[in-house]
């Protein structure tokens, strides 16, 4: 039985989601000397933009990594429906090689605009790697899982 390009997307957006969580968990263990989050989607940064955009007063730091949680699961699994799109359209490696670039030009710009952090450029060195390399996982994964289930169904 076929699995429809869309339900297949979002399955390897959920797959991408998963091994960017994996990403972070392995780069704590491997830099035991870094403190705090890893970068600006490791962070509260998410959960302030949504409690902002939603107009929520009073939110705790608990509730913005609630809500920093809810969007990462949510958007992560939905926006591997735009990779499907591209992967449709331009075929790969062309469609990863667009998707990783909206993923970068989305961070590298939100996270400024709405999350009130300092433009890249003043960024860390250390969380920018982090956020490219978290990036680079996410979407590996998001293609493997797409093109795996697409060949065995």
């Amino acid at each position: 039985m076929a699995i429809p390009w869309p339900l297949r997307s979002v399955l390897a957006g959920t797959a991408g989601t998963t091994t960017m969580t994996l990403a972070y968990a392995t780069e704590r263990r491997l830099r035991r000397s870094a403190s705090g989050p890893l970068d600006y989607d490791d962070s509260l940064v998410p959960g302030q933009i949504v409690a902002s955009i939603m107009h929520l007063p009073h939110v705790t730091d608990r509730e913005e990594n609630e809500l920093a949680l809810a969007l990462r699961w949510s958007y992560g699994s939905v926006f591997g429906l735009w990779h499907g799109i591209l992967r449709r359209r331009v075929g790969e490696p062309w469609a990863s090689m667009l998707f990783g670039a909206t993923l970068m030009s989305a961070t590298l710009t939100l996270f400024p605009l709405l999350g009130r952090t300092p433009p890249p450029w003043r960024w860390p060195p250390a969380l920018l790697a982090t956020s490219f390399g978290t990036h680079i996982a996410y979407v590996s994964a998001v293609a493997v899982v797409d093109d795996g289930i697409r060949r065995t169904t």
